[in-house]
């Protein structure tokens, strides 16, 4: 079993995206429609992450866990459960339409997933904002008189937030992201989202987007009224801590060391900014590229010891608690 995995980007075209991943990682993008997501780590009928490197080099996340899912996931993962958590990384050019995720409690009635999911803001333009949430007091018939009237904007809670920024968003609670977020969303393995609103935008084809009003409404929570954001703050904190998984942020100096002990749990590792170096496992033969660069997102196996050196100044995402 390799020491980490590294995955192929699954790139998505969105009417919302653009071209800045190439920009801020580096990365070849393809060429064609703006994209808005880059799935980083999958595992669903639609979407499946490849392996890039190391001894399984090709191999599918979903087959990795089929055959080796004690050493990945744990002694007691079943090998027909799917990967819990999806990453992404989010390209917000223009502002997303506004939406919901069924929660656990109505998806079933709706045939849809339920979605917890966390937003870190990696890199956001002057102005930019977030909108999670009611504005305190809105009532469920204002919203549908405003969404008759189209004067959503003013039901909802839009805030401003800067780079380091985070918000955990529950399913059941409306939101969008405004334009010029540059955004790691770490979330349940779901992709059940319902548009309530879509500021009078049409998709790639030119035509209206679809939306499921209905379904929206029957999934909001309207006691939901202006949560608040984490604050960027250069100091090891959780920052998401849900039945679903935690998040620490874990800012690292140059020099510095970050230590992973095997047989404790599988985590997801993701590199905002700076650069780690992973040491090769004592005796391994495999040649895995130990550097992971801004953008980087890896699995580290339940089974492996990572020690990682910090190359440059970083700030690291710690995915956990999810097995």
């Amino acid at each position: 079993m390799q020491q980490f995995f590294r995955f192929q980007p699954i790139y998505q075209e969105r009417v919302w995206g653009g071209r800045e991943l190439a920009h801020a990682f580096s990365r070849n993008l393809p060429t064609g429609g703006p994209i808005g997501e880059s799935w980083e780590l999958v595992d669903r009928p639609e979407a499946q992450s490849t392996i890039v490197g190391g001894a399984l080099d090709g191999w599918t996340l979903r087959a990795v866990i089929e055959q080796h899912g004690a050493q990945v996931m744990g002694p007691r993962w079943p090998k027909d459960r799917p990967f819990p958590i999806l990453v992404k990384w989010l390209d917000c050019r223009e502002r997303l339409s506004l939406q919901v995720h069924p929660p656990a409690a109505v998806a079933p009635e709706l045939k849809g997933e339920p979605k917890t999911e966390n937003w870190f803001i990696a890199a956001t333009s002057p102005g930019s904002s977030l909108i999670v949430g009611l504005k305190r007091g809105v009532t469920r018939a204002q919203f549908e008189q405003a969404i008759h009237d189209n004067t959503l904007e003013a039901c909802v809670s839009r805030f401003p937030v800067s780079a380091g920024d985070s918000i955990l968003v529950h399913s059941g609670q409306v939101h969008a992201i405004d334009a010029g977020n540059l955004i790691l969303e770490i979330q349940q393995n779901s992709d059940t989202t319902y548009r309530v609103y879509d500021w009078g935008r049409v998709g790639l084809d030119g035509k209206p987007r679809q939306m499921h009003v209905a379904q929206s409404l029957r999934s909001i929570d309207w006691n939901d009224f202006e949560p608040a954001p984490t604050r960027a703050a250069n100091t090891a904190a959780v920052i998401a801590d849900a039945k679903e998984f935690r998040i620490r942020r874990v800012p690292l100096a140059k020099g510095e060391r970050l230590h992973f002990a095997a047989g404790e749990q599988a985590r997801i590792l993701s590199v905002v900014t700076g650069q780690l170096r992973i040491a090769p496992a004592v005796g391994a033969s495999e040649r895995l590229d130990p550097l992971l660069n801004p953008g980087a997102n890896v699995l580290l196996p339940f089974e492996a010891q990572i020690d990682c050196e910090v190359v440059s100044s970083s700030v690291v995402l710690v995915t956990e608690n999810f097995t």
